[in-house]
């Protein structure tokens, strides 16, 4: 299943057309991607290990060489016009780097420096005290646990105020409470403008947080949709019914509805698709009624996003 759902042209910030890239050894680690992203979005990129998510961004940032196809960012060629397409781009690696001898506020200030920007110490300081570095400032790199370095990663990538900002697994190694504070300032940059990509293995996170899906599978997306038709087309959901006495077997007159029994037949559950006629479930309450089969419970449950995303890479 592939939809790309794609915006208008005004819309698009970053336009991938049909890259791929295939190393030395000939191993085809992306094939033939094409992938428009909206102006202020969150977009989460979602796939197992190896299926090119690290890949796809380091192309995007420059970092690694397409072996064919083209992408613009914000407007600007990322090889024709590499150092303006660079200064649009802000990115967090998964790999912590930097200079472990450096202050805080150096690193950062320093980052900012190297795309042109003039000195702004007011903007450098919003930023560290959004991630909460305000009072690191003056610590050397070396000095810090994991998820403060992390933070300074993100402050690095913000410093020189970029349009576009990628995360590749942000929250990796990072605290819950840290975690929660990330992603409100991540939501402060949409509401500024800024158009966030990121990937994460917390689907949870991409479920709470994206406004689009995208799913990455051996090097090929497989999907892009918005998160609430994502959920809305591919959701199953539930109905359990608990039962005031065990079935064995479901009666034929119950058999259209394909109901399974559980929990030693003190459970009678329906799955259905979240599009199904909203109608059917009065009608199987009704039918079971009918069937003489008493119930002193029922609820509903909606399958997750990481149970789409499993069933959507498993299908490929």
């Amino acid at each position: 299943m592939k939809a790309n759902n794609s915006p208008s042209a005004e819309d698009v910030i970053v336009a991938v057309s049909g890259v791929s890239k295939t190393y030395k050894s000939g191993f085809q680690a992306l094939k033939s991607i094409d992938l428009n992203l909206r102006r202020g979005e969150i977009f989460a990129l979602l796939g197992p290990n190896g299926a090119g998510k690290t890949t796809l961004i380091s192309i995007i940032c420059g970092i690694v060489n397409p072996s064919s196809g083209t992408i613009r960012a914000d407007g600007c060629d990322i090889v024709r016009d590499y150092r303006t397409a660079r200064t649009k781009i802000g990115l967090v690696p998964q790999e912590l780097s930097t200079d472990a001898f450096e202050t805080v506020w150096a690193t950062v200030n320093f980052s900012r420096g190297l795309f042109g920007k003039p000195s702004n110490p007011a903007f450098l300081e919003k930023i560290l005290r959004d991630l909460s570095l305000w009072e690191k400032r003056d610590s050397k790199i070396m000095a810090l646990s994991g998820g403060m370095k992390r933070r300074v990663m993100i402050a690095k990538a913000l410093s020189h105020e970029p349009t576009i900002l990628f995360l590749d697994e942000p929250t990796a190694g990072v605290d819950v409470e840290l975690r929660r504070d990330m992603w409100e300032m991540v939501r402060g940059l949409r509401e500024n403008g800024v158009t966030i990509i990121l990937t994460t293995h917390y689907i949870e996170e991409a479920e709470e947080m994206a406004d689009r899906i995208g799913v990455i599978n051996k090097g090929e997306i497989i999907l892009v949709e918005d998160k609430a038709e994502l959920m809305r087309k591919l959701g199953k959901k539930q109905l359990t019914l608990s039962l005031q006495q065990p079935l064995e077997t479901v009666p034929p007159a119950l058999a259209a509805y394909r109901l399974d029994i559980a929990d030693n037949g003190n459970q009678l559950i329906y799955t259905f698709d979240a599009k199904d006629d909203p109608e059917v479930l009065s009608r199987l309450l009704h039918d079971v009624g009918e069937a003489g089969i008493g119930f002193k419970d029922l609820q509903t449950s909606q399958s997750s996003l990481e149970d789409i995303f499993v069933s959507l890479v498993g299908a490929h």
